[in-house]
């Protein structure tokens, strides 16, 4: 079975993870999904294939080919999907021998695909313009699987022992949590997360998360001037106004950093934001931070002592650090990927992933392209061609650690 093929079943499962539920997984829906990856795994013939009490699924692929390097490898990619666009049925569709113009994708929505001449000839897979695909990242998962059925059945492969690992809650932050990196039994491993064939990712954002509380008074507007009123919906717009405004994400790309505003609730007394603050410098996140706490220092001075509330939650790291000790895992994947006609494409993840994480946790774990793009949306679109692409890589890599 190719892998685009399985894509086409897993976009089925409905897997929007929730991020106002505690528990892991956070919807029933990915632990069903998990339930059906282990019932393939076990048919594909891959040992030891579980799903823990928190729904993260693992199994092994035996080597067939006496171990050189005594290093085991391994791949992850996770179940879930963002919530916040529609991810319920998902209605897929295949363009054949695709023109590289304009898709309409729903012409009563109005929802078009813009032009992608650099997959004209090949095979797209796109949403009907009212959902997410779903590819990410359950393209990274039908390419897993894919390469395990083929390193499990193709005895010409010649491999060590491979792990496998689907994971819950990566789209709110979660899905290295309850990771057992022990239990998993590799040595090192790729999440298999990103965007297009030939996409290696090792350095991501520092990452701190924000919330900014304003108090106010509030007081009859017609008696304010001299009763006190204090605006928290004011002070609330002052604060973010000190903040670069050439720092938005909208005007950085690249290895720039930016403050961004995710939410703001507010009234007279009381105002909340919560933002975002990420940079891929150890020192300019430093920066960041400090313009934080800086804003909230003057606005207290000038509006009182208790007026601006700040919180500060360091949320993941830069993995560049865990990664560059073991440069094998780019070299490797770099070959493998020109081996399998593709072009290494090194870029910093202008976001977070896993892999960074499990890197802190003693996994080692760049991030490789899945063979697909514009996720979280409804634009979202599969390449059929990249994904077969994607899944020789995973398997010449496989090769490499035996």
């Amino acid at each position: 079975m190719r892998a685009y093929e399985r894509l086409l079943k897993y976009v089925t499962f409905p897997t929007g993870s929730d991020e106002n539920n505690e528990k892991c997984p956070s919807s029933e829906g990915q632990r069903a999904f998990g339930e059906y990856l282990v019932n393939e795994l076990k048919s594909l013939g891959a040992e030891n294939a579980r799903m823990d009490d928190n729904g993260y699924v693992y199994a092994k692929i035996p080597a067939n080919a006496p171990a050189e390097s005594g290093k085991v490898i391994g791949f992850i990619a996770h179940m879930d999907t963002v919530s916040d666009v529609k991810y319920t049925d998902v209605s897929p569709r295949i363009i054949h021998g695709y023109d590289g113009k304009d898709v309409c994708l729903n012409a009563e929505k109005g929802v078009i695909l813009p032009a992608l001449p650099e997959y004209k000839g090949c095979s797209l897979i796109v949403t009907d313009g009212t959902t997410i695909l779903g590819a990410d990242d359950k393209a990274g998962i039908a390419e897993i699987m894919t390469a395990a059925e083929l390193l499990l059945t193709d005895k010409s492969l010649q491999h060590g022992d491979v792990m496998v690992a689907f994971t819950p809650d990566e789209e709110i932050g979660r899905g290295a949590d309850l990771f057992d990196v022990s239990s998993f039994g590799a040595d090192y491993a790729y999440t298999v997360d990103g965007g297009h064939h030939g996409q290696i990712e090792y350095e991501n954002f520092n990452a701190i998360n924000a919330k900014v509380t304003v108090f106010g008074k509030s007081v009859h507007p017609g008696e304010a001037k001299y009763g006190g009123m204090k605006n928290a919906n004011s002070i609330a717009m002052e604060f973010d106004s000190m903040l670069p405004k050439n720092e938005r994400p909208e005007y950085t790309e690249g290895y720039e950093g930016f403050y961004h505003l995710m939410e703001i609730r507010s009234d007279v007394e009381k105002a909340e934001m919560r933002y975002i603050l990420r940079d891929h410098s150890d020192v300019n996140i430093k920066i960041k931070r400090a313009m934080f706490e800086k804003c909230a220092e003057f606005l207290n001075a000038k509006y009182g002592k208790g007026t601006v509330e700040l919180e500060l939650c360091d949320s993941y790291a830069n993995m560049a650090s865990m990664i560059e000790p073991h440069r094998h895992l780019i070299e490797n994947a770099c070959a493998a990927i020109e081996e399998s006609g593709g072009t290494v494409d090194i870029s910093p993840i202008r976001g977070g992933t896993d892999g960074a994480r499990l890197s802190f946790m003693g996994l080692p774990c760049p991030n490789l392209g899945i063979g697909s793009s514009n996720h979280h949306g409804r634009y979202e679109y599969a390449v059929i061609e990249e994904m077969d692409k994607c899944v020789e890589t995973l398997i010449r890599i496989a090769m490499k650690y035996r």
